[in-house]
């Protein structure tokens, strides 16, 4: 085996990744996570007999690099319902299918989000993208979410029962200012896979990452003060000589000379109650149209994965973007906006457990799929992996850990 000394920072996705991507090339690895587990923004912790993911995640089955690194059969994965429930101003009602086959849903509860035309744009939509290239998608000029689906021919009424709250959820931003290249890219993946979670938890993604491993050693609670040259500087006052280097967390941590080259990322909050029993009794997506709310959209997670409760309880996982809520005051806000929604009374929302993401996405500006491995080289034997390289997704994330790989690998080529 090869005997150079490469150091990964952060056992993510992205690090992992690279790490099995060495290990092909016969590189031995060590991988420097600051925390006490692998997983990154992946994480799912138990709680009174529940399995908490680290806000609401979902596995696009789609995803070329998922079908790359992980076997889906193992993951034993449990699947969303295509479509969404709409909790309306006094009116909640089922659209099935409207991303995978638009034209089969039941008009009369598609009338209520959008009209006949909004539903064979939307199909049609669907059909082009079949046909696009990711590469395609990710060259095309951008634009806002919002200004292409005006620019399609949406409605307003579309727009604002299903594209904003849908998509609001993913993009973590109200307005929908993200580029329309994401919005092709994941609305691409939604019409040509499914929606999943691991039946234990998104964890299971990250423990599958890291059982291929055989020549990485993982060393944890290493925190890092800084990247000198070639130099690993520990928070502990340890230093570490390394031949090359992959940063795969927030680089501008950990090396002075990027402090405020990134956008601020983007942060939500996922509040777990426990309930009796589902009052969606399907696995589906909860999605609150409108700007009066501080629900975006909600889910309970054991309607899709029963593991997801040891004791018969459901639990219900609910999004919020912005608030300036304090916990406290923040849960018993929630509480009284799912009974409004619901009719069920509030006392019966048990509040488990909440968690505030700060770096739950990064702000990327030009979006991409991919880039060339000479473009991850940040100094001299320095290189970065990370989805905020390409775009917020599970797929940029491992896509940048064996792009990050292969510039390690290449830089050990020798020129003559």
């Amino acid at each position: 085996m090869k005997d150079q000394k490469i150091y990964i920072i952060g056992a993510g996705l992205a690090g992992l990744v690279a790490a099995i991507e060495l290990e092909k090339a016969g590189f031995s690895p060590v991988i420097l996570e600051g925390t006490d587990g692998i997983g990154g923004r992946m994480k799912t912790d138990e709680v009174d007999g529940f399995l908490l993911d680290h806000g609401f995640q979902v596995l696009l089955t789609a995803y070329p690099e998922v079908k790359r690194y992980l076997n889906l059969a193992d993951l034993s994965l449990k699947y969303f319902e295509p479509g969404a429930v709409i909790f309306g101003e006094g009116n909640t009602f089922v659209i099935s299918d409207p991303l995978r086959n638009p034209l089969k849903v039941v008009s009369m509860a598609f009338s209520q989000v959008g009209s006949f035309l909004d539903k064979v744009k939307m199909f049609n939509l669907t059909q082009m993208l079949k046909h696009k290239s990711i590469a395609t998608i990710f060259n095309d000029p951008s634009v806002t979410t919002e200004q292409y689906l005006r620019e399609y021919g949406f409605t307003e009424q579309i727009i604002s029962n299903f594209f904003k709250p849908f998509f609001r959820g993913i993009f973590l931003e109200k307005e929908l200012k993200t580029s329309s290249r994401m919005f092709e890219f994941v609305f691409k993946m939604f019409s040509q896979g499914l929606g999943a979670v691991p039946e234990k938890g998104m964890i299971e993604i990250p423990k599958m990452l890291k059982r291929q491993l055989k020549a990485t050693e993982i060393i944890f609670n290493t925190r890092i003060r800084e990247i000198r040259g070639q130099e690993v500087m520990l928070e502990s006052g340890e230093s570490l000589q390394a031949d090359r280097i992959i940063i795969a967390t927030q680089p501008d941590k950990i090396m002075k000379q990027l402090e405020g080259q990134f956008e601020p990322s983007k942060s939500v909050i996922t509040l777990y109650f426990s309930l009796q029993k589902s009052f969606m009794v399907r696995p589906m997506l909860g999605l609150i149209p409108g700007d009066n709310h501080l629900i975006n959209n909600l889910v309970f997670m054991t309607d899709v994965s029963s593991a997801y409760s040891k004791n018969g309880r459901a639990l219900l996982s609910v999004s919020i973007l912005e608030t300036d809520l304090k916990e406290k005051d923040l849960v018993k806000a929630v509480q009284a906006e799912l009974e409004s929604l619901t009719g069920i009374s509030s006392e019966f929302f048990k509040f488990l457990k909440s968690f505030y993401i700060p770096y739950a996405i990064p702000t990327v500006g030009d979006m991409k799929d991919t880039i060339p491995f000479t473009e991850c080289k940040i100094a001299e034997n320095v290189y970065l992996a990370g989805d905020y390289l390409l775009n917020g997704s599970i797929n940029a994330a491992m896509t940048s850990g064996r792009i990050a790989a292969e510039a390690v690998v290449h830089s050990f080529v020798p020129t003559y």
